[in-house]
């Protein structure tokens, strides 16, 4: 079966492209008194950030512990293969 066409691509992604540009030339352009100044990041995570992502991450933990056990225990079992078939 053959494979598609990527004339139909090219033509999608150029109609996507001319659209954006449309819309950025209707756009007036902004003055450069209005663009906020930017703020400075603190390089220290904040406290609630931390408990946030410990709250959302919680379940990586005992899957890593999963992991580990697994794949442990198919080193092991390669291992006494390698002494039995050789």
């Amino acid at each position: 079966m053959p494979k598609k066409s990527r004339h139909s691509k090219a033509k999608h992604r150029a109609r996507v492209v001319n659209k954006a540009q449309a819309e950025l030339s209707q756009q007036p352009e902004p003055l450069p008194a209005e663009v906020p100044s930017p703020t400075r990041v603190s390089p220290k995570v904040q406290p609630s950030k931390v408990q946030d992502l410990t709250s959302r991450y919680q379940h990586v933990m005992p899957e890593m512990k999963r992991i580990g056990i697994i794949a442990g225990a198919i080193i092991l079992v390669l291992i006494v293969l390698s002494f039995i078939l050789s």
